[in-house]
């Protein structure tokens, strides 16, 4: 897999000391030649104990409009039926030892041993809502600027109800492309991306150098960041929608923005705008609103405590990043 990584990361030096302007300008004019009804869809979905999301992702993978030219499960050393349950359906099977997963490097792997033309990837416990996800996430790229793509993502029946707050506030019904123009406008929200439902153009992909590896979290993240930085642009496709969401222990929430603020200051060079505090502050304001409009305080009061634990945790990563930078 180390082999792949470094592919990605010689062209991306390779970029940045002065070949990349003539290479993206080769990039943008043969992307410009796709044929949308033609080219080679992949479809990658990295899993660990996958085997209860399985049966309802092989249903709805297998009567889209446009189905995928194939489908790869990257495998975590899963303990249950998750690998088998995949070729069984036709899948293609990769596997990585969980001590070796990394949320880059992984997908630069499958990414490196696929065939496409158009590279998508969706999470394990992300279903797609109905037959038209991939035709949808594809009719993106008829703008010819538009080098990678992220789908909304709506609330599962059991989501809590700041939870499906979080999915109206994070993923609007509107579809919008950002540039890097967008940035002092947008700020942090200019960088919005998820791997959990996204396609990438795969000249692009390799162009840019794949994802950073190894990396913790948000990986999708950074290469919105870079991919702006380096000219291009991105898209949110709201006709494409995945089911997905997370209840969330406060615990869990702390843990996951611990994370996330490690990551942020790890890469506050390349991620330069407003800090996440003030978007944050909004979400919680939108929630906050909408829960005592619907008279549901008990909600209200645990968004409160989810709002800290994100914030604490937030602190407490940024706090570690600097003292151990």
């Amino acid at each position: 897999m180390a082999g792949y990584k470094d592919t990605f990361q010689n062209r991306f030096l390779c970029n940045q000391k002065g070949w990349g302007t003539i290479i993206r300008t080769y990039v943008r004019n043969m992307m410009k030649k796709l044929d949308l009804n033609s080219i080679k869809i992949s479809l990658i979905i990295p899993t660990l104990n996958a085997a209860e999301y399985m049966p309802g992702l092989i249903d709805i993978l297998g009567r889209q409009n446009r189905k995928p030219d194939e489908i790869i499960v990257i495998d975590s050393e899963s303990e249950d039926a998750t690998v088998r349950m995949a070729e069984q359906a036709g899948f293609r099977t990769l596997k990585v030892k969980r001590s070796e997963f990394d949320h880059g490097g992984t997908r630069n792997y499958a990414v490196a041993m696929s065939k496409g033309d158009i590279v998508m990837f969706l999470s394990q416990d992300a279903l797609p809502s109905d037959e038209h996800y991939v035709e949808n996430m594809l009719r993106g790229f008829e703008n010819e600027d538009v080098v990678m793509i992220s789908a909304r993502q709506l609330p599962r029946k059991d989501a809590k109800p700041d939870e499906v707050l979080v999915r109206k506030f994070n993923y609007p019904a509107e579809s919008f492309v950002r540039s890097e123009a967008d940035i002092p406008k947008l700020g942090i929200k200019a960088y919005f991306f998820s791997d959990v439902c996204s396609a990438y153009r795969r000249d692009f992909f390799e162009d840019i150098g794949g994802f950073e590896s190894p990396l913790l979290t948000n990986e999708d993240m950074l290469m919105a960041a870079r991919a702006l930085r380096a000219g291009y642009k991105i898209g949110y496709c709201a006709t494409a929608q995945v089911y997905h969401s997370h209840n969330y222990t406060f615990k869990q929430q702390y843990k996951r923005n611990f994370d996330v603020a490690v990551f942020m200051e790890t890469y506050k060079d390349e991620i330069k705008c407003d800090g996440t505090t003030g978007e944050g502050i909004r979400m919680v304001i939108f929630i906050e609103k909408k829960l005592l409009k619907q008279f549901k305080i008990g909600a209200a009061v645990h968004c409160i405590f989810d709002s800290a634990a994100k914030f604490l945790g937030n602190r407490a990563g940024r706090k570690w990043k600097r003292k151990n930078a």
